[in-house]
């Protein structure tokens, strides 16, 4: 099991030296990846509609201060030496499809192999309308669409794609992504469209577990998400192996409210211990990748979480 953690890009964590300073220390601790999100502009905040917290608001400070996730990326895979890049998720309608297959491309290939696309169709209308991004309506198919030309982009000598969002023909697209055949996909999203996007099309299902919609906060909610993914996976014909599990915590350990909204126990509540039989539950369903937000006050806070975390929870593991 791979263990990462969330690089803030907003809010005061988001200074270049900070960033910098936490991915290279956590590396050194040996966390196998780091992960970055993505908005590019935020709407007024005092109508909440996060949908990955009870209340409905971001969790951290000053979260619309933030940078854009691709240029992170590449800023941060210059700053490190081993640590994989894994977007979490990047929004696929948010940039023209043969612009965005590029830029990742080039991150792969400028980091030697270690970026982890995660993906996803999106959730905040607003922020689709200034970007004049395709219809919200749409962002499903959109996100479908732009991920077969990504796929087309990346693989193919003469690549050529028709679509209804998307056509290209007669180019050149190179250097290809280091990955073969390319990067790792990770399907996020915890609605039955995004579980069915991920059966078809994923590498692997990436949920947030705290989505108030969508629930996946618990050890019977998440198995039962994942036997309805193994349908999906094949009712599309696939091997239901093919489609590895990861999982995203948002809060954890004392912070978080121990029992859920079913009467069960919370994934990642309590003590270490709690924590550590958790990992070892989900390590047992076949999660091959967990990771965890780690913001705090500031570094030295954030970075204290981290390797508290390693002591008391990753050494017994």
């Amino acid at each position: 099991m791979q263990i990462g953690f969330n690089l803030p890009l907003s809010g005061p964590l988001a200074r270049p030296e900070i960033m910098a300073r936490i991915a290279r220390e956590g590396e050194a601790m040996g966390y196998a990846y780091l992960t970055l999100t993505d908005h590019v502009v935020l709407p007024d905040l005092s109508t909440p509609g996060y949908p990955y917290s009870e209340s409905g608001e971001f969790y951290g400070a000053s979260p619309q201060v933030r940078h854009e996730q691709l240029t992170a990326a590449a800023f941060i895979a210059a700053k490190t030496s081993r640590i994989r890049l894994v977007t979490a998720v990047m929004v696929v309608p948010h940039r023209p499809a043969v612009l965005a297959a590029k830029m990742l491309a080039t991150i792969d290939v400028l980091s030697g192999g270690r970026l982890v696309l995660g993906i996803g169709a999106g959730w905040l209308k607003a922020e689709f309308e200034v970007l004049r991004a395709p219809p919200f309506a749409e962002r499903g198919a959109v996100t479908d669409e732009y991920l077969a030309a990504f796929r087309a982009l990346w693989t193919e000598e003469n690549p050529r794609f028709a679509g209804r969002h998307v056509a290209f023909a007669d180019i050149l697209f190179a250097p290809k992504p280091v990955q073969k055949p390319h990067p790792p996909i990770w399907v996020g999203g915890e609605s039955p469209p995004a579980l069915r996007r991920a059966a078809r099309l994923g590498d692997a299902w990436y949920p947030i577990g705290s989505n108030n919609r969508h629930l996946f906060d618990t050890l019977p909610r998440y198995k039962a998400g994942i036997e309805r993914l193994r349908g999906l996976v094949r009712e599309a014909g696939r091997d239901p192996r093919s489609v590895a599990l990861a999982y995203r915590v948002k809060r954890w350990g004392e912070r978080l409210p121990a029992k859920a909204t079913d009467g069960e126990r919370r994934l990642f509540s309590g003590s270490a211990r709690d924590i550590l039989a958790d990992l070892k539950d989900l390590q047992s369903l076949g999660v091959a990748a967990i990771d965890l937000d780690i913001d705090r006050e500031d570094a030295d806070a954030s970075l204290a979480a981290l390797n508290e975390f390693r002591e008391t929870v990753l050494a017994h593991l």
